[in-house]
């Protein structure tokens, strides 16, 4: 099964999208896939790694990885990624083409996958190059993300409403 939680910043989708994954996981720990690129420096970024590594405390293997989703996940076996805007962050530099393929690879898998995605999409154009191909390529993401879930939440307030 495949689901995605989809919403905007501090919505709730992380909670959410936990409490499905070990709902999937039948009893076995389920991996958490952590996507943040931590060599940033950035302190406010690093008080959010450890608020979610707290919240998750010990229901989750934990897996470090940048880009190569594809390459962790394992058949059989349940996963959060958390998140895919970080992911799409540390892969903007490569093309629609090569982003689109690694979801395509993970449709493929034969594995429980519950993706956390973040709308940055509800706002004006922005003027600037790079931020404007990261929303576009959100919205893209998102779109293919959508089409490979069996179910897919929009979040608000801590509240999901299924949407697919």
């Amino acid at each position: 099964m495949k689901i995605l939680y989809y919403g905007g910043q501090k919505s709730g989708k992380s909670r959410l999208a936990e409490a499905k994954t070990i709902e999937l996981s039948n009893n076995k720990k389920p991996y958490y896939i952590a996507t943040y690129d931590n060599s940033y420096g950035d302190e406010e970024m690093q008080k959010r790694v450890l608020q979610h590594q707290n919240q998750r405390s010990e229901k989750f293997e934990t897996i470090e990885e940048k880009f190569g989703l594809s390459k962790v996940i394992k058949d059989g076996n349940t996963y959060l990624i958390d998140c895919i805007s970080m992911w799409l962050l540390n892969g903007l530099e490569k093309s629609e083409d090569e982003l689109l393929f690694e979801i395509e690879k993970l449709s493929k898998k034969d594995a429980n996958i519950v993706f956390v995605l973040n709308d940055v999409s509800s706002g004006v154009i922005p003027f600037e190059k790079v931020s404007r191909k990261y929303v576009d390529m959100s919205g893209i993401i998102g779109q293919k993300l959508a089409s490979i879930c069996d179910e897919v939440y929009e979040v608000k307030l801590g509240l999901a409403q299924r949407i697919k």
